[in-house]
């Protein structure tokens, strides 16, 4: 692991400068360690081949060795170098969603590293859609493991900022450009089960999937790091701050009132409270929040408008850590609309509170 400064190259995404790519990709050849935007979050790359650079990544994080990570490839016609057979249901996707936020399960060939799949047979495989991704990954010549950016178990960096406020000194080289599209992590579809099943909403939706495998079902676990997961994303604590999250669901009115009397009660015992909400949301929680104020500091980070959970996921990590810089004892918080990507911000939000969701 790196005992120095992390170098950080900012690179132009719509143009990436080649000197900076090939700088990156020597320094993945070599077994270190590269961050990388993707149009979903910030990865942590290594080599994917080379045992000693998946470690690497593993130590950078603190990610348990249950907790396999997503393999990225520079294009589709990649994938037989990692995949052992390609399933019929897996090629189908590929062709309708790669490049893109989607990663699919697949049988694994015994090239990748035990340690990359948590000693499962099967290994978790995506194209990703950034230019500066791409170019990274076909610059670099070998498939690349990579995690997100950042501790293991905190919210997911969608800017160079968030990987160095975590990783610096940890990794070699940091490429820098600007914050990511999509905001949550990829959809995963586990193929190795008949019917394939989605294991993690993220940026491809269900009802996107559905219209090329119509038999498409969500299921999703809460694992625990004692036992090897079958996808990323899959532990109860994920994505989660430094201070607790509670989250509600439900009727937006009863929403409503339940976070503001917590709001209250937290704010009168003397804890900083910080609301992640819709913007519909704060607006009515305003006079409450005023109210609490006069007792101890309220925060507020604001998700868009209830009905575009695409805004929700582009700014629900980085709330996350703004709240957090803002030193709240606890985060009281609800989403967007759960229909489409508002699917994977409630999963994002449910496993950032451990589980703790309040039925209003």
């Amino acid at each position: 692991m790196p005992q120095h400064s992390t170098v950080t190259l900012a690179v132009d995404r719509a143009a990436p400068d080649p000197a900076a790519i090939a700088e990156a990709a020597a320094v993945l050849r070599g077994g270190g360690l590269v961050a990388f935007p993707t149009e979903t979050v910030y990865g942590l790359g290594g080599a994917a081949l080379d045992p000693a650079a998946v470690a690497a990544i593993f130590a950078a994080k603190g990610r348990p060795a249950t907790d396999p990570v997503i393999v990225h490839l520079a294009a589709a016609d990649d994938l037989p170098l990692v995949a052992a057979s390609i399933p019929t249901a897996a090629a189908a996707l590929a062709r309708a969603f790669w490049p893109g936020p989607l990663t699919l399960i697949v049988p694994r060939r015994d090239v990748v590293p035990a340690a990359v799949t948590a000693g499962l047979p099967s290994v978790a495989v995506r194209v990703p859609a950034h230019p500066v991704a791409l170019a990274l990954l076909r610059a670099a010549g070998t498939p690349v493991a990579a995690p997100s950016a950042n501790r293991f178990s905190r919210p997911s960096p969608t800017t160079a900022a968030h990987v160095l406020a975590e990783l610096d000194g940890k990794v070699d080289v940091v490429l820098d450009a600007g914050a990511t599209d999509v905001g949550v992590e990829s959809t995963i579809v586990d193929c190795t089960v008949e019917p394939p099943v989605i294991r993690r909403a993220g940026g491809i939706t269900r009802e996107q999937i559905a219209a090329v495998l119509p038999e498409i079902a969500m299921v999703t676990t809460n694992g625990s790091a004692a036992h090897a997961q079958l996808a990323p994303g899959q532990l109860l604590r994920h994505y989660a701050p430094s201070a607790p999250v509670t989250v509600y669901a439900g009727e937006a009115d009863a929403v409503v009132r339940r976070i503001a009397a917590e709001a209250r009660t937290q704010a009168a015992s003397g804890h900083r409270v910080g609301v992640l909400a819709p913007d519909e949301v704060l607006t009515a929680l305003a006079p409450a929040l005023a109210a609490a104020a006069t007792h101890g500091r309220i925060a507020v980070a604001a998700l868009g408008r209830r009905a575009a959970p695409d805004e929700a996921a582009r700014r629900l990590f980085a709330a996350l850590r703004s709240l957090e810089a803002d030193r709240v004892d606890v985060i009281l918080a609800t989403g967007p609309e759960g229909a489409g990507l508002g699917a994977a911000v409630w999963d994002r939000l449910r496993r950032a509170a451990e589980g703790r969701v309040i039925q209003a």
